[in-house]
């Protein structure tokens, strides 16, 4: 196989056909199919969940991760936080002119190790080259089917007193990202939290009935997505910032160049709204898996109508917290 991608590998012809067969074939499927148009997939006569999602993070090799790792465990994470059992997923690619095969070999080897894991299984996919200097190397956009399992769910009946829980320290990702850029000069022994989390969250779902909500805080970070479900729900929650969890050297980062670890993007963390009554119970299933041993209860819904996220001060004071206004820095998933 040659060394670089060529703009012949995205015409159809015969490298196009070697690239998928000897690259992409062989890493996600059997090796037996033929490459039809479309991929058929059996399902079951219950309700499915689609989502769609791009992927253009630079560096697309960062601490704890790669663009591919991150392409299916991020599609996947959005499967599971809407309830449902992640099942197919599809990838698209688009490769610029002159990218290296070795690299594209690690990023492929990497999202079939990661869709192993998950139990996930790569249907389909398309390629497209473009011309040197039209794009960063590679992008790729994946598609996920899941399964919604009968009574098994998200209930979105919010009372007070419900506990807000973040299944690990935040903005672990974004920093690992920002120092692997190198272009503020600083090295930071951390990394991204990059991982799939439908196994854990599967298990909360199976075995409490009062989770309410959960979602995975990537972009905007943790303060940006309870804000929206928040405002989507008109709730009112409470989060103390002594519970923040969050790493030395993310605080570290943040005071130095001035960022929140609120609004730092994550990508293998979720946060769950779940009933008082069985915030314990989820929280030692939540810790049972490696993604989830430092899980945390950071606050908790103190009202409704108002749709507002408020963060208590270790003084006692209390302030509100917004969306994310503009962008910490772009590209970071």
């Amino acid at each position: 196989m040659e060394q670089y991608i060529s703009l012949a590998h995205g015409d159809g012809g015969e490298l196009s056909h070697r690239l998928i067969r000897d690259l992409f074939v062989e890493a996600f499927g059997d090796g037996k199919a033929a490459m039809f148009d479309a991929a058929e997939i059996t399902l079951t006569s219950q309700q499915i969940a689609v989502s769609t999602d791009s992927f253009v993070i630079k560096p697309i090799f960062f601490p704890g991760g790669s663009i591919g790792k991150l392409a299916v465990a991020g599609t996947v994470n959005d499967l599971a936080v809407s309830g449902a059992k992640p099942a197919f997923l599809t990838c698209g690619f688009v490769i610029e002119e002159g990218f290296s095969i070795s690299d594209l070999k690690i990023i492929v080897s990497d999202m079939a190790n990661e869709a192993r894991k998950t139990g996930v299984s790569i249907v389909a996919g398309d390629t497209k080259v473009v011309e040197r200097g039209s794009a960063d190397g590679v992008y790729i956009n994946t598609t996920g089917i899941g399964i919604y399992e009968s009574g098994i769910g998200c209930s979105l009946l919010f009372e007070e007193g419900d506990a807000i829980i973040v299944t690990g320290s935040i903005g672990d990702h974004g920093v690992a990202v920002l120092a692997a850029r190198g272009e503020l000069g600083i090295t930071v022994p951390i990394e991204s939290d990059c991982a799939s989390l439908n196994r854990m969250l599967g298990e909360v779902l199976h075995h409490s009935g009062g989770v309410r909500i959960m979602r995975d805080p990537t972009r905007g970070g943790l303060a940006t997505t309870l804000v929206e479900i928040a405002e989507d729900f008109h709730i009112t929650m409470k989060i103390n910032e002594i519970d923040l969890p969050v790493k030395e050297e993310v605080h570290g980062v943040c005071d130095l160049l001035g960022f929140d670890p609120l609004y730092l993007a994550n990508e293998g963390k979720s946060i769950i709204i779940v009933s008082n009554e069985e915030k314990e119970k989820v929280l030692d299933i939540i810790r049972e898996f490696p993604e989830g041993q430092d899980a945390v209860i950071i606050g908790s819904i103190t009202g409704k109508q108002k749709g507002q996220l408020l963060l208590e001060t270790p003084l006692g004071s209390k302030r509100l917290l917004n969306r994310l206004s503009g962008t910490m820095f772009p590209r970071i998933c």
